[in-house]
């Protein structure tokens, strides 16, 4: 099964990728030659262990092409955002679309673009940021990503410049004839003393059955200062394979938050390297999962420099027969001294058939380090329940504000609170008696 996957994608990039310049050809054929010796990863690799990829293999996606496959869906304009004014790149089936997309007027030398336009546009800039981070395409669903390279965004934030208004990229796929894969590649470059927030945001219909592989790479100058949100809201008959990739320099700043409601079977890895002496990474992340939605959160954190700083936490819930995996691992380098890294990973299983993997790790090679790490697995605190309950309120909406509670508590440290509104009515339109549970958290 898994070669002929293979051989079908080699073939559908053959169909629907035509030579550009001798750089842009060389690096997609380099990834294609990747991809054909790493082949779709398997559980027989650690990495992998726990998160079988073969629903994928047996379906044949092809990509988006014509016009009736980039025309929006009525949802779409519930991406965005009530009472939040935000630069908007709007893309349909993985294509970006100018007359969905709002774009104000940006400060100087700030360019927010897509990548089919900054490729012809901005050549080097693509050139520079892909550059700095070599040897991604290990992995065969990173390979792909970087041989169909095409879509996506760039946007580039000189040195010292604050980007006020936050850039919201949308990008919503819905159903057509035969199921669609979207392969994107976002880039976002921060310069010495920059400052931007980015929202990512991916949805589909509720029926549309498809396959979405992102990869983001961000690059944070000395000093720079990044609020970083990953929105995932997917088709739960849909596939997202994501990959972020995070590079920061001296007391470059950087928060991100992982966000994963939808999908049926879910890919996140995170890799941020700590590279420059006082860069600070806070990585935080929220998972539901019910029916028999896959979800798996990898994350690799890099202290590489002195007196670096990161704190993750991750928190998961679980119900019906729905499976996560969690995998954090935190690298102290040997010349990292001084460095603090705090790692947390607590789940709520709502179901005797529900399942966590979780891993958290820690690979110390410095002495002067303060490093701590823990998972916790648990179910409902039946305390707190009864109590709920001897104040007259019922067994269903007593579980459910427990629910809300846990899970809020990623979502309350978000800094926008238009996105903290939608991701709150989401997490309520997961629980029963939702309508009563409003009146105890308005």
């Amino acid at each position: 099964m898994s070669q002929e996957a293979l051989e079908f994608y080699v073939a559908e990039h053959a169909r629907t990728i035509a030579l550009d310049t001798d750089w842009l050809h060389g690096l997609r054929q380099s990834a294609l030659s990747n991809f054909r010796r790493a082949g779709f990863p398997d559980t027989r690799q650690e990495d992998w262990r726990y998160t079988d990829v073969r629903p994928i293999l047996k379906r044949r996606f092809v990509q988006a092409g014509d016009s009736g496959d980039l025309a929006a869906d009525a949802g779409f304009e519930g991406m965005r955002f009530a009472g939040l004014d935000a630069h908007e790149l709007a893309f349909i089936n993985g294509h970006y679309d100018k007359g969905l997309s709002r774009l104000g007027p940006l400060p100087q030398g700030v360019i927010l673009t897509s990548l089919a336009e900054a490729l012809i546009k901005y050549p080097q800039q693509v050139k520079d940021c892909l550059a700095n981070f070599p040897g991604l395409d290990a992995n065969g669903f990173q390979a792909l990503n970087t041989a169909f390279l095409t879509h996506g965004t760039l946007l580039y934030v000189p040195a010292g410049v604050t980007v006020a208004t936050p850039v919201h990229l949308i990008f919503r796929s819905n159903r057509q004839p035969e199921p669609r894969m979207a392969f994107l590649r976002n880039l976002i470059v921060l310069g010495r003393g920059a400052s931007l927030t980015v929202i990512e945001d991916y949805s589909g219909t509720a029926d549309a059955e498809y396959m979405t592989n992102v990869t983001t790479c961000i690059s944070g100058g000395e000093g720079a200062s990044l609020r970083h949100y990953k929105l995932q809201g997917e088709s739960q008959k849909s596939y997202h394979i994501a990959a972020t990739h995070i590079r920061q320099a001296r007391d470059c700043r950087v928060e991100s938050c992982s966000i994963a409601l939808g999908g049926a079977l879910v890919r996140n890895d995170i890799t941020a390297s700590l590279d420059g002496e006082g860069a600070e990474v806070a990585l935080d992340g929220l998972y539901m999962g019910n029916g028999r939605q896959h979800v798996d959160n990898h994350t690799w954190i890099h202290h590489r420099s002195p007196h670096t700083t990161s704190r993750e936490e991750y928190k998961g819930v679980l119900n019906d027969h729905a499976r996560a995996v969690f995998n954090g691992k935190v690298i102290v380098h040997e010349h990292a001294q001084k460095a603090d890294a705090r790692q947390a990973n607590d789940n709520l299983l709502l179901s005797d058939n529900a399942e966590i993997d979780t891993k958290p790790e820690l690979e110390i090679h410095a002495d002067d380090v303060k490093c701590s790490h823990g998972a916790t697995i648990g179910q409902l605190d039946e305390n707190m329940l009864f109590y709920l309950r001897s104040r007259a309120v019922d067994a269903d909406t007593a579980r459910s504000l427990l629910i809300f509670a846990f899970a809020d508590a990623v979502v309350s440290r978000i800094g926008l609170r238009p996105i903290r509104e939608r991701l709150e009515a989401m997490i309520l339109g997961k629980l029963p008696d939702s309508g009563l549970i409003k009146e105890f958290v308005q």
